[in-house]
């Protein structure tokens, strides 16, 4: 990392999403709307700031993980935070979201970004992506069936083992 990168990190790493004097936070509601243990919110908060990071400094358009993603919708909700306290004072950038229109030319360019991203993460980060949270791919791409469940009226059987 440049000098400049590694300040830029430094602010990111240290921009807090949570309002500790809130009895429900941003982490607490990441974990309940995607069932998430408390440990792994944490961890797919992480990497969502290393994506933040990577937009930054990359020349091309990088895609998230679904987990990466999923903290990054929950942060444009809070506006405040995500235009004000984290773009404009913390990254000095607008960072805007761009979902994909549908279609295979969607799909094939947004499976290309998923590639490049996870390419300049492992350049960057000195590392491979955690799988647990970056999947390959195919998973990435394949396990697209999502629905928002009231668990108060349904029950949900989990196929696999839970996060």
């Amino acid at each position: 990392m440049t000098v400049g990168q590694k300040t830029l990190w430094n602010k990111i790493e240290e921009f807090q999403l949570d309002d500790f004097e809130s009895t429900f936070t941003f982490t607490d509601r990441l974990c309940r709307e995607n069932g998430w243990k408390y440990e792994y919110s944490v961890r797919a908060i992480n990497e969502y700031k290393k994506f933040i990071f990577l937009i930054c400094i990359s020349d091309h358009p990088l895609t998230p993980s679904d987990q990466v993603d999923q903290v990054w919708h929950l942060h444009l909700l809070y506006t405040r935070s995500y235009w004000t306290e984290f773009c404009q004072n913390t990254l000095s950038k607008e960072i805007h979201h761009g979902p994909t229109k549908g279609g295979k030319n969607e799909k094939e360019k947004f499976g290309d970004w998923y590639s490049k991203t996870k390419e300049l993460y492992s350049t960057i980060f000195k590392k491979q992506p955690p799988p647990d949270i970056w999947p390959s791919s195919k998973v990435r791409f394949g396990e697209l069936n999502f629905r928002r469940v009231n668990l108060h009226r349904n029950w949900v059987i989990s196929k696999f083992k839970k996060l």
